[in-house]
Formats: structure tokens, C-alpha cells, sequence
């Protein structure tokens, strides 16, 4: 069956205002749900279908051959502000630590940074480990966000979350530091004369 050739890539569009909506309903739900269990509910259930979307575009993509280049470039972007929203609306309700989602931000937003700045020349797509490394943030982000501390105890919960960051934070900084790598490695390549393969990030 045929599909749309720009279904992947508007999926990835999509992910966008899902995670200003997102955001928005966890501050409102405020810290743990206090303020309104529903609406932390609610954001959790969201966030979890934003970041599932992430693995059906990238599925439609490859399945139907319309990889594209926007795809390439947009989809971590999207991914980012994503997962950046569920960082920093933790942060900002107190239930994570600032200077780790300051850290895991600087590390995300750099290399956005540069994939932007590269893009006129070529794009920068994911490699094994970052895509990794989303998809732990994904798992971490929604054991957060979900108030099960409801059904296993605030201390328990906290616990958990606290591991779970902390491996994020591990993964963080060596993905980021893998497209360090593949990037010196490029531009030494591209200095030589030979091609660097553009989908190694």
C-alpha cells in the first residue's frame, strides 16, 4: 500500500506543538500532580504518544524508502524539543536536579547547533548511539512524568527516577561525544580528499 511521501516527515512536523501542549499541561498539573492529578495524567499520556511518533516516522521512512534529507535533520530537532520540554518542566517543578538537565541541554542543543550549521553542506543524521540514548531518555522522561509514586510510594519513585537520570546523563555525554568523534573524523576525511559518509550521525 502506498503512502503519502511526506507522512514521515509531517509526523515529525507534528511533534512540535505536541510538546508546547505537553508542557504547558505538566506545569499546570504541578509538582507530582498536586495541583491537578488529572492534567499530570494527561501530560504523561501525551508526552508518550509525542516520543512514540518518533519510532513511526522513522519506521514509515525506511519501510516505504522516502528517507529525506528534512526527515534527516528535523526529526532529532523534534526529538529534542521534546524531550528538552520534559527536562526543563521537571526541573522547573523540582523534581530534577537543574544542573542535569542543564548538562544533558548544553550536550543536545550543541550538537543541534552544529547540525544546523552543517545542513547547507550536508546532513547529519542520528547514529546507533543517539538514537540510543532517545530512546532511554524517552523510557526515563515517561517513568518521571507518570505519578506512579501513587501506587509504589514517593520514596520508591524517586528512587527509580533518579537512576534512570542518571543513566541518561551517562548516555548523554558519550553519544555526544561519539559525534564528536565521527565529526573530526569526517572533517580529517574531507580534508584528505576522500567522501565521509553523511548518515554516520
Amino acid at each position: 500500500m502506498a503512502i503519502p511521501r511526506q507522512l514521515p516527515n509531517a509526523i515529525t512536523v507534528i511533534r512540535i506543538p505536541l510538546a508546547i501542549v505537553f508542557f504547558v499541561l505538566l506545569l499546570l498539573g504541578g509538582r507530582y500532580g498536586e495541583t491537578d492529578i488529572a492534567l499530570r495524567w494527561v501530560a504523561a499520556a501525551l508526552f508518550v504518544l509525542a516520543i512514540s511518533t518518533d519510532w513511526v516516522d522513522g519506521y514509515l521512512a525506511r519501510k516505504y524508502d522516502i528517507v529525506s534529507d528534512f526527515g534527516k535533520l528535523w526529526d532529532p530537532i523534534a526529538d529534542k524539543l521534546l524531550t528538552g520540554a520534559g527536562f526543563i518542566g521537571l526541573a522547573i517543578l523540582d523534581e530534577v536536579w537543574w544542573w542535569v538537565v542543564i548538562v544533558i541541554l548544553i550536550r543536545e542543543w550543541g550538537i543541534t547547533a552544529h547540525r544546523l550549521v552543517v545542513a547547507k553542506e550536508h546532513v547529519v543524521a542520528a547514529a546507533w548511539m543517539g538514537k540510543i540514548k532517545t530512546a532511554v531518555q524517552g523510557v526515563a522522561l515517561a517513568w518521571a512524568l507518570l505519578p506512579l509514586h501513587l501506587l509504589i510510594g514517593l520514596d520508591a519513585w524517586t528512587l527509580v527516577t533518579a537512576v534512570l537520570m542518571g543513566i541518561v546523563l551517562v548516555l548523554t555525554l558519550a553519544s555526544g561525544a561519539d559525534y564528536v568523534r565521527a565529526q573530526v573524523r569526517g572533517s580529517r576525511a574531507h580534508a584528505s580528499g576522500s567522501q565521509a559518509p553523511h548518515d554516520e550521525r
